[in-house]
């Protein structure tokens, strides 16, 4: 069964005359939109999916990673936040993207946004050449610039991924 969340989002292309900061803002909104669109009209069970074994990555389990890698880097690193681990556990640091059939994504996609419009705060009180209050556990500072580019660098590598799922799932194919 599908949910009100797996509607297909909205994407927006960048603007191909943006400055800096409205280049990346929208390179990175477009990502988080791919794959969002990637779930869009799924059931619970599909988005489970695993891509092919040995590996158990799924859509659901990218989803959950992306909230997982939207509070690290805009909560923990550039606010300085403490913030604990959203499915991670001592058991099982990769909790993210090890999905159980009790999993849904109703529950991920709504965390997921919410990490992601409390990232949108976050950013907004800052210039790119900002340095992040929180340290990341490398033990370096990052600016916001290199967080977004690094966030638009992670989507693009996952929708690679979700590409390839959602082919596997359903014949779907499409940027």
């Amino acid at each position: 069964m599908t949910t009100d969340h797996m509607a297909a989002p909205e994407r927006v292309d960048p603007s191909t005359t943006a400055d800096e900061r409205q280049a990346l803002e929208q390179w990175l909104d477009y990502h988080r939109a791919t794959l969002a669109a990637k779930c869009a009209g799924l059931t619970d069970e599909q988005v489970r999916t695993a891509s092919a074994p040995p590996s158990d990555l799924s859509l659901l389990g990218l989803v959950r990673h992306m909230a997982e890698v939207e509070r690290g880097w805009f909560r923990r690193v550039l606010a300085g936040e403490e913030a604990p681990w959203l499915y991670a556990t001592e058991e099982d640091f990769d909790r993210d993207l090890h999905v159980t059939p009790e999993d849904g994504y109703a529950e991920a996609y709504a965390t997921w946004q919410d990490e992601i419009a409390h990232a949108r705060e976050v950013a907004a009180e800052r210039a790119l050449d900002d340095l992040g209050a929180g340290v990341h556990r490398s033990g370096e500072l990052f600016n916001l610039r290199w967080i977004y580019l690094h966030m638009i660098e992670e989507y693009a590598r996952h929708n690679g991924h979700a590409d390839l799922i959602r082919e596997r799932i359903d014949g779907a194919t499409g940027d």
